[in-house]
């Protein structure tokens, strides 16, 4: 109570901080309307005199001590001159610093020893020059911005009019970026606008500053958008893309500010640094400063992804073609074998053991968790009843070798949760009839000893034995593992949903974006195993040349900030893993957003009838609505029904993903349906058009929950932006993955009985929320474990 009462009084943490921060923001309005009255040649001229003083703390460009014992008196006397005029601004802070230069080597070598020993100052000197220069800095890119309103700038073909000046808010923000938090800022405050502020900043110190987006062309559209700002103030702006040459890439990162995603970062330093042989190969030239977009995909999501440069093995072992049919044929197998145990569970239930039915139905889940006939019958209570207690009584301590019985009537165990699969003996006999040593690993350390011990062998004999045994042990080990990948492959991804096939290759999409990322492959073998199953050409396999994940190349940054919508859910993870603290800046305007209760359906199927009867209703009146899938497989059996409805819509997926700026540029417009996996929750910027508002604003509609709450709320805040009218829901069904393998099934199960849920009905309730909400931590935890 007295806390809560406290909180009342003096604000949040969050409230405090933005409340220190708001002198700052007053004098940085004061000096820009001061600024309206000057030429623009004087934002130029700031500009240039503040790089001229951080260049003071850049690190000393001299010739080795060889080189200086073997020069001549005149070449003595230029390098003196040359050192003593590049020590000179710096003597006033640096009492250490010798007061002249002589033209001999002892004194040279003297004063390059004294530089050296005061530039471990620098970073804390230049940290304070640009905190003191802060409020001047941030008022000319607020006047600059002013000044550029009326322009036209061509985005990706596109001319757009900028009519931008920064709000109060958005200062907030760039103060918080500058000092190394993070912003979080909702959908349509301009995060990109609040980063011209700390990017200008630190680009004065010549160091280079890093944007880092999620894909190349988020990259592309802010360096022109942003950079046509930063070039009217006189600094220059590189971008990285995707096949970029490596000389193009060295003078993109000779700019003051670079743009590109984390994984063209990346791979440059892996370049540098395992693979260039000199100096005039690397490309990069430090890491100051990363200031990272979108910063929970990034920095949460895709933390412990390695970056892996990998290039064509000089042996070859996969035999996933050599295998294929057979696994194939399990696959066929274990499917018949769950619709009889499906048949089975159906019988036992009608002649009213319910105990069989429950073994059995659990059997079936076990083997195939998304069994059709599995689905069907979880509708009911009773089966779902049934499924559970099974379920329960089989994962007691004293039920652990009739679990294993359980499993071993199967050709191979399905886990979902964990995206893996594990083959019975049943599965390993039908694969080698006859051999049961097939898929046992012998004990080579025993062997090797036998060996050793054997009297009638020779050394040079022992030693080919030792080698013929390690041969035939790499061999069915290699036999094995290829058997392993292709079940998975089979059984656990899906094609549309965890790739896709593009050109005859298996393409992998981001499951957090729902883009198609190129160029990337499943390690282990895996990404073999799939193109086997696809019938497409299998890859060579690739030893690793250099690797680093996201998280560690991240560190490696002297400041690290960034934004994003949807942040505060993961402050904990953020501040224990990279010591950035969150802030929540406040909107410009009042969020008006409404956020409608979800609505839970039994299947997949009257969910999907409940969302095209709501776009329905929605396009009769002309407002706008955006349809957010989890998976390319979605979205297009949602355009299928929509088709069949004749409501005219846009796919936008990563089978189509070259469109992107032409769907997005219509999708706030009257009657526009758009229907998207994960590509239009981030980074996209939906503006509504004329008459729009009037209706409702945007209406986003949630097909699926995500593992993670910030995919929803990232959806979520693609309507209501600057204080825009705008609407969300999200429809969900027990058939779900979230729903089926991390929610309460014996709450789900309560629901249905107590409502008697009939087709086509669904439940609705602010609890049945929380229960999702549930979920979705239960996930967060989980992956939070396997990142720290």
């Amino acid at each position: 109570m007295i806390k809560w009462i406290l909180q009342k009084i003096v604000g949040s943490k969050n409230q405090r901080e933005v409340r220190r921060i708001r002198p700052t923001v007053a004098r940085i309005n004061e000096i820009e309307e001061a600024l309206q009255r000057e030429p623009e040649e004087k934002l130029r001229e700031m500009t240039s005199a503040w790089q001229s003083h951080l260049a003071r703390y850049h690190a000393l460009v001299a010739p080795p001590k060889p080189a200086v014992e073997r020069m001549s008196a005149e070449e003595l006397t230029t390098t003196a001159q040359n050192l003593d005029a590049r020590i000179a601004p710096l003597r006033s802070e640096f009492s250490q610093l010798p007061s002249s230069v002589e033209a001999n080597a002892e004194s040279i070598e003297a004063a390059k020893a004294a530089f050296n020993e005061v530039s471990e100052n620098f970073p804390k000197a230049r940290a304070k020059y640009l905190e003191q220069i802060l409020p001047e800095a941030y008022a000319v890119v607020k006047n600059a911005a002013r000044r550029m309103c009326g322009t036209t700038i061509t985005i990706n073909d596109h001319p757009i009019l900028w009519e931008m000046v920064h709000f109060d808010v958005q200062l907030v923000g760039g103060i918080a970026l500058h000092r190394g938090m993070i912003a979080e800022m909702q959908t349509g405050e301009g995060k990109t606008l609040v980063a011209t502020l700390p990017v200008y900043l630190n680009a004065l110190t010549g160091l280079g500053v890093h944007i880092v987006t999620v894909n190349d062309y988020l990259a592309r559209r802010d360096s022109d958008w942003m950079g046509a700002l930063y070039r009217f103030l006189g600094l220059s702006v590189g971008c990285i893309q995707n096949q970029m040459p490596p000389w193009e890439r060295r003078e993109e990162y000779a700019c003051d500010i670079t743009y590109g995603t984390n994984a063209e970062f990346g791979f440059d330093y892996l370049r540098d640094n395992g693979m260039a042989s000199t100096k005039d190969e690397q490309v990069q030239r430090g890491h100051y400063i990363a200031i990272i977009d979108e910063v929970d995909s990034i920095l949460i999501d895709e933390a412990r992804t390695p970056l892996i440069i990998s290039g064509p093995s000089a042996h070859s072992s996969q035999q996933y073609d050599k295998y294929k049919t057979s696994v194939e044929q399990l696959v066929k197998r274990q499917t018949q074998l769950c619709n009889e145990t499906a048949s089975e569970a159906k019988q036992l239930l009608d002649a009213g053991d319910k105990e069989g039915a429950g073994r059995a139905l659990y059997k079936l889940k076990l083997g195939q968790p998304r069994n059709r006939q599995l689905m069907r019958f979880m509708e009911e209570p009773e089966m779902r009843r049934l499924l559970e207690k099974a379920e329960l009584s089989f994962h007691q301590d004293a039920q652990k070798k009739e679990l294993f019985d359980l499993k071993e009537e199967l050709y191979f165990v399905i886990d979902e949760k964990s995206n893996d699969s594990d083959l019975m003996e049943m599965g390993r006999n039908f694969l080698s009839p006859g051999d049961s040593d097939a898929f046992t690993l012998p004990d080579l350390g025993t062997l090797y000893a036998d060996i050793d011990t054997n009297r009638d062998l020779n050394d040079a004999q022992k030693a080919a034995a030792k080698e013929s045994l390690q041969t035939r042990m790499d061999s069915q080990a290699e036999k094995i593992h290829n058997i392993s990948q292709l079940l998975k492959a089979y059984c656990v991804f899906e094609k549309d949903v965890q790739y896709v096939v593009k050109d005859d290759k298996v393409v992998i999409v981001d499951e957090n974006t729902g883009r198609e990322m190129p160029g990337r492959r499943w390690s282990d073998g895996l990404h073999q195993a799939v193109e086997a199953k696809e019938g497409v050409a299998i890859e060579k396999e690739t030893q690793t040349f250099a690797t680093i994940t996201i998280q560690n190349y991240f560190r490696l940054y002297e400041k690290l900030a960034g934004m994003t919508g949807t942040a505060e859910t993961e402050a904990a993870e953020f501040h224990d893993i990279y010591r950035l603290d969150v802030l929540p800046i406040p909107t410009n305007r009042p969020n008006t957003r409404v956020d409608e209760n979800d609505q839970v359906f039994k299947t997949r199927r009257e969910k999907f009838n409940a969302v095209i009867a709501k776009i329905e209703e929605a396009h009769a009146i002309g407002q706008p609505c955006l349809v957010g899938t989890a998976s390319v497989e979605s979205s297009e059996t949602l355009s299928r029904m929509l088709k069949r409805a004749k409501i005219p819509h846009s796919v936008l997926n990563a089978k189509f993903h070259e469109q992107e700026a032409e769907i997005v540029s219509r999708a706030g417009h009257t009657g526009a349906v758009t229907v998207s996996t994960n590509m239009a929750g981030r980074g996209t910027d939906i503006k509504l058009a004329s008459g729009v508002a009037e209706l409702g604003g945007l209406f986003v509609i949630g097909t699926e929950r995500h593992e993670s709450r910030r995919i929803d709320r990232q959806l979520r805040g693609r309507c209501a932006r600057q204080g825009d009218p705008g609407r969300s829901q999200f429809f969900i069904s027990f058939e779900d993955d979230l729903m089926r393998n991390f929610a309460a099934a014996d709450r789900m199960t309560a629901m249905m009985e107590r409502f008697g849920m009939k087709e086509g009905e669904a439940l609705e309730h602010s609890w049945l929320n929380k229960s999702v909400e549930t979920a979705q931590k239960r996930v967060e935890q989980r992956n939070y474990t396997w990142r720290k």
